[in-house]
């Protein structure tokens, strides 16, 4: 760290920042992290939402000292990475095309034991004529893949609702196999469609799943205007939907991550902020009681200080990523704590303790990177490690921030 690249800090301390060679040409970070313990070693991979590099794998044992380990190419200029998984040394990264039918469009699964050197072990290829590929990927648990993809076989009623709920089984990694899907009733061409958001149509499509060992029965998804969904997943061959949550209408759409804090009967659900005028504003993050599935009752939402001065600094200002609690040794599990980015309000630490009552605990806002073409910071993802390290990312320039939390409140 050769500079300090605060702007506005509370709470937190900045332990260190890389570029990722991001001015360098190695690509706006995108929406996966993972972080695993080697021996004595600690890495994290991240992915990338544009290239040409497509994943960074970084040696972060000491967090103040940031080390790049390897970057893997993307295989051409039409395709990101942007979303990625990891249980074990299996490593699962996306692929998704900038348009349907480009390749390649999927998931890639890699052998990361040897983190300078990762290696594919095979790939599940779910291109096709209305599909762009895989957007999200969470795999936890050792052995199933759950994506927010397109398929070869599904033609959408809208192409805006190209991405559906696909399983896939990795057993044996070199050879992924789909056990099971579900989408939305009016997603799928031939069905009755899905009505369209007045205002701000982002689509139907689901953006991120969330499914645990310890709650493997239930599926935690948010489909954008369609809001959040609980799905039974005891036969994993075919979910079935439990309960439905849409404040979309009057909401102006795009439910982006829902993450379930079990011993609390809530769930933590993230909008995602598109405009980089801010008139879709507002996007928030919502704490909703979920002890009755099939009649979820939303009871707060995060309120960001300086809340004026964000809306007017340029770039995008709202609610996106959220610390989600993979259930992995790395991973801190977060029940009455909420972490989560703010493009250019950065990333806040929320006390959720009463949930009709959010307080916010800290905040850290970057200064606009050098080499960046928007007159913010982007944050746009972020990530709390069993040693209570958060990594920020962000979005425009690349580069990883690693902070330390310093508040009264704990970090749980």
């Amino acid at each position: 760290m050769t500079e300090d690249p605060t702007l506005e800090i509370h709470n937190l301390r900045l332990l260190g920042w890389h570029n990722l060679n991001g001015a360098n040409g190695g690509g706006r970070m995108g929406e996966g992290i993972a972080i695993q313990q080697l021996g004595n070693r600690r890495i994290g991979y991240f992915a990338t939402e544009s290239g040409p590099i497509g994943l960074d794998v970084v040696d972060v044992t000491d967090p103040r000292e940031i080390g790049i380990l390897a970057q893997v190419p993307a295989e051409n200029d039409h395709v990101r990475f942007n979303s990625l998984s990891m249980s074990g040394n299996i490593l699962v990264v996306a692929r998704q095309t900038q348009q349907p039918g480009q390749q390649p469009a999927g998931v890639a699964v890699y052998d990361a034991s040897d983190p300078e050197h990762p290696r594919q072990l095979s790939f599940f290829d779910t291109s096709g004529p209305y599909s762009r590929g895989c957007h999200f990927v969470w795999f936890v648990d050792g052995r199933y893949m759950h994506l927010a993809t397109g398929m070869p076989d599904f033609k959408p009623t809208n192409q805006k609702d190209d991405q559906l709920y696909v399983i896939v089984d990795l057993k044996d990694p070199e050879h992924p196999v789909e056990t099971g899907r579900w989408w939305l009733p009016g997603m799928k061409d031939g069905e009755p469609p899905l009505p369209r958001h007045p205002r701000f149509d982002s689509g139907h499509r689901m953006h991120n799943v969330a499914i645990t060992p310890s709650h493997p029965n239930r599926a935690y998804i948010a489909w954008l205007d369609s809001g959040v969904t609980i799905l039974d997943t005891s036969d994993l061959g075919e979910p079935k939907l439990v309960g439905q949550w849409n404040p979309h209408p009057p909401q102006s759409g795009f439910s982006h991550t829902a993450v379930p804090i079990f011993s609390r009967n809530l769930m933590v659900v993230s909008e995602e902020a598109l405009k980089q005028d801010c008139s879709d504003y507002p996007k928030l993050v919502w704490l909703v009681d979920i002890s009755v599935e099939d009649n979820m009752v939303p009871q707060g939402t995060a309120y960001v200080s300086n809340l004026d001065s964000y809306l007017t600094r340029g770039g995008r200002f709202g609610a996106h990523n959220l610390h989600e609690n993979h259930e992995q040794p790395t991973c801190a599990q977060l029940e009455n704590t909420a972490v989560g980015t703010f493009f250019n309000g950065g990333v806040r630490v929320f006390d959720i303790r009463n949930p009709l009552r959010v307080e916010e605990l800290a905040y850290f806002v970057p200064q606009k990177p050098a080499d960046s073409h928007l007159p913010t910071g982007q944050i746009n993802d972020c990530f709390v490690d069993d040693r209570k390290i958060v990594y920020a990312l962000e979005r425009m320039s690349g580069g990883l921030y690693t902070l330390e939390y310093t508040g009264e409140a704990p970090l749980n």
